[in-house]
């Protein structure tokens, strides 16, 4: 990486690349709309929805960036990416040098610039929104960077050799390979530490690989980020679950300084419901795990799978999202989602809600379920569903869902997933006696450097905030990092961070 772009702020750099048209001209150019795959064709297979944009179609784009004097859009991203000047960097027709720019601060570009709710951070502070236009596609353009560059990594992998810094011979341990691990490692390692980060499944990406199917994100996206990360040097450990395998005290004994746990939040929460024992109902973490991560319904594959001809998803999070365009991939004729708000409250993304819509999913909000109902075999036939209308506003800001008196109906179904948020892994909370941890079964940190109450054990992501983006998730990473390096190495040489 070339380390002079450390300054790529620099009033000289910025003025060499940038384009003097006029406002008015940059101002004019409509929002880049996304390549995707036709509905019908998409529903068929796991491929990519979203194809990409063109060198011609990023570089217009590019060219919408006004480069802010006080750039509000750096502001809404977690992990503070120059985002003008990687977006520059793109305009002026070097794509490698804006992933460059990118991965000063971000370790997974081409991951965030797919599923990161841009339009909820970056992109709603962009000076657009203040013109009543659209905001620059900034996910669309961390997605060209970034494809690029691992394209060429692919095409020329000697090229483009990391410069490894010079080992501190200091040992530091993650536990958990999503992106809050995976965030640290990339940090960590390019400060010098001998990375190991440990993963109990046997892939490793976590979330990123069992939680988000391959037409959102696909694995060898994932795997490429991996890979970076090997290059620098981290070292993967599979099939090992600490707390169990191994544990805290036997990680200091094999001589780690500094501990990230980032174990995830991968308890499924259940509304407690009759019926939710039936065969027929699951978890979209169980749904999902099976499909994405051990290929469940695939030819050749042996992992089962229920697979129901009319689906319901229970939930209107991006989880929930995936889970119902899943069931239309697994042969589902009707796929429907349940949503006790209405479309407006739905936290899932704008795309994911639109795209379902185009495949055909059906959405019946303001309905909540109160009961299944089975069949002689104990397998699920049938929901009872509570009309719901919405009422004051709750402490989030969205207006509660108040039940209609009287108002019950049953539709029938088959197969139920109920996508209505996870609870902390409580594995490791559990398994250390000394680590506090809140109410909700997360470990509690210092919000401002991510460390426990034990000194040498930080952590981040849902094992701290119970639930929350990929990219919050590396931000908790990344600060880990920051503060850990400033903790082990000594205050005085912490010019490295």
């Amino acid at each position: 990486m070339d380390t002079s772009l450390e300054n790529s702020r620099d009033a000289k750099w910025r003025v060499d690349l940038r384009d003097r048209r006029p406002v008015k001209e940059r101002t004019s150019i409509p929002r880049v709309v996304m390549p995707m795959l036709p509905a019908e064709f998409r529903v068929t297979n796991n491929d990519e929805v979203n194809e990409g944009l063109s060198p011609e179609q990023a570089s217009i784009e590019a060219r919408r960036c006004l480069d802010c004097a006080d750039p509000q859009c750096v502001n809404g991203c977690p992990v503070g990416i120059d985002i003008p000047g990687f977006i520059k960097r793109i305009e002026a027709g070097d794509p490698l040098g804006a992933a460059d720019v990118i991965k000063l601060t971000s370790t997974l570009p081409a991951v965030c610039g797919r599923v990161c709710p841009q339009e909820k951070q970056c992109e709603s502070k962009c000076i657009y929104n203040r013109m009543k236009k659209q905001p620059v596609a900034i996910g669309y353009l961390e997605r060209y960077a970034a494809d690029t560059q691992l394209a060429d990594l692919k095409s020329h992998p000697g090229d483009r050799a990391f410069t490894l810094p010079e080992p501190l011979n200091i040992r530091v341990a993650v536990v958990g390979s999503g992106p809050a691990g995976l965030s640290f490692a990339g940090s960590m390692a390019a400060k010098g530490y001998d990375v190991t980060l440990f993963e109990a499944l046997h892939e490793i990406g976590g979330v990123l690989k069992y939680g988000i199917p391959e037409f959102r994100l696909p694995n060898s996206v994932v795997d490429a980020e991996i890979e970076a990360l090997r290059a620098r040097g981290v070292t993967f450990v599979k099939d090992c679950v600490i707390g169990k395998t191994l544990s805290y005290e036997d990680l200091r004994a094999q001589g780690f300084q500094g501990i990230f746990v980032a174990s995830g939040a991968g308890l499924p929460r259940f509304m407690g419901i009759p019926g939710e024992n039936f065969i027929g109902v699951m978890s979209s973490n169980e749904y999902l795990t099976r499909i994405n991560l051990m290929g469940a319904g695939r030819p050749g594959e042996d992992t089962p799978v229920l697979k129901g001809h009319r689906v319901a998803v229970i939930g209107g999070g991006n989880t929930a999202m995936d889970s119902v365009r899943t069931a239309l991939r697994q042969g589902a004729e009707t796929a429907m989602i349940v949503y006790r708000r209405s479309e407006d409250e739905m936290p899932a993304r704008i795309e994911e809600i639109a795209h379902a819509k185009e495949e055909g999913v059906r959405f019946l909000t303001l309905h909540n379920p109160v009961e299944y109902l089975a069949d002689e075999f104990g397998r699920v036939r049938a929901m009872k569903l509570q009309k719901m209308e919405l009422g004051e506003p709750d402490a989030s800001g969205r207006r509660s869902p108040v039940p209609v008196e009287g108002a019950i109906e049953e539709v029938p179904v088959d197969l139920v997933i109920v996508s209505i948020g996870v609870s902390p892994n409580p594995l490791i909370p559990n398994a250390i006696s000394s680590l506090a941890v809140s109410r909700r079964g997360t470990i509690e940190v210092d919000p401002e450097t991510m460390r426990s109450n034990l000194s040498d054990l930080y952590a981040g992501g849902d094992i701290v905030r119970g639930g929350a983006t990929v990219i919050l998730a590396m931000g908790d990473g990344r600060r880990a990092a920051e503060h850990m390096h400033a903790a082990l190495y000594g205050p005085q040489k912490t010019s490295r961070l």
